[in-house]
């Protein structure tokens, strides 16, 4: 006979299985073909949700950052969106964005123009110049930290210091060894300032614990596949309040969840192969939890930025 005491071991053991999505969408921003009107993207890449829901997104070819707030029937282009370019009111393939809640300014990883840019109150700034810039993150202290696909690296920065920065994953050089990455794309910090890195060339996700002077694989590292302990390029990662690893798998077109030291990993939306209905996705690139824990996810190629809505399980006491 099962008591609480046991199941409640089981919750603790793997509390993912009390955790649960709805394996159909939510179209939240988008889903109007691919465009430039306000109810369209083209492209979508990295996505940032705040606490009101509002979804912030980088509309890779139509150069501009667009706020879709809860519940809204189009955005509003917030950054950019005068055309492509290199003046300071423009933007050139941007790939990623944050909201820094200190002074609620934007900033946006705009690669095209090699340099990361912070919007406020239509005032632009160049933080970092010269970069290779793709993913963004901000930890709770508000340092900023940068993935450069050009250096193979990930940089720390302190608010207002922009020198050189500090390097907190990779090296100076591509390979497959734990100390170096291959092409980093989106990245993820944590509560210990641990760097989660989208290592896409090496087909696997690497975390970096504050000082480390090498990672460890906490997803794929197994050659480009689409076995279970396989990732092929995979693009947004984010981490749970369980410290479980999520991935956008993207040319497996799904969305991966891994355990820490785990060998493989589980398939936790879509796998249905590439589509644009409400259980399939095409590309998958950002990818983003709020606060309630539902996931939002940049179907790149279906130009839409997709929800799925987290549902908790009823605890069964035997």
């Amino acid at each position: 006979m099962k008591t609480i005491s046991d199941i409640l071991l089981v919750y603790e053991q793997d509390p993912s299985k009390f955790n649960k999505w709805k394996q159909n969408t939510i179209t939240v921003a988008g889903g109007n073909e691919k465009g430039h009107r306000l109810n369209q993207l083209n492209h979508p890449s990295g996505i940032f949700i705040d606490k009101k829901k509002n979804v912030f997104i980088a509309d890779y070819f139509n150069h501009r950052i667009v706020e879709w707030k809860y519940n809204a029937k189009e955005g509003k282009i917030i950054a950019g969106g005068n055309k492509r370019g290199d003046r300071m009111d423009q933007l050139n393939l941007p790939t990623d964005v944050v909201v820094n809640h200190q002074n609620h300014s934007i900033i946006i990883a705009d690669r095209g123009n090699r340099r990361v840019v912070q919007w406020l109150n239509q005032t632009q700034q160049i933080l970092i110049d010269d970069i290779d810039c793709y993913g963004l993150a901000m930890d709770k202290y508000g340092f900023l930290y940068v993935s450069d696909t050009e250096k193979n690296e990930v940089r720390r920065w302190k608010m207002g210091e922009y020198s050189e920065g500090i390097r907190v994953a990779g090296e100076n050089y591509t390979g497959n060894q734990l100390k170096q990455l291959d092409y980093p794309t989106f990245i993820f910090v944590d509560e210990d300032q641990s760097v989660y890195v989208s290592d896409q060339n090496n087909h696997r996700v690497m975390k970096w614990r504050k000082d480390a002077k090498e990672g460890i694989i906490v997803a794929g590292g197994n050659g480009e596949g689409k076995n279970l302990n396989q990732l092929s390029s995979p693009e947004g990662v984010t981490v749970d309040h369980l410290g479980q690893i999520y991935v956008a798998d993207y040319t497996n077109h799904r969305v991966m969840r891994w355990w820490e030291g785990k060998e493989e990993g589980k398939i936790v939306v879509s796998g249905n192969g590439i589509g644009n209905q409400s259980n399939q996705f095409y590309s998958p690139s950002g990818l983003s939890f709020d606060d309630k824990g539902n996931l939002y996810l940049a179907d790149c190629f279906n130009h839409r930025i997709e929800k799925f809505k987290f549902e908790k399980r009823k605890k069964v006491f035997y």
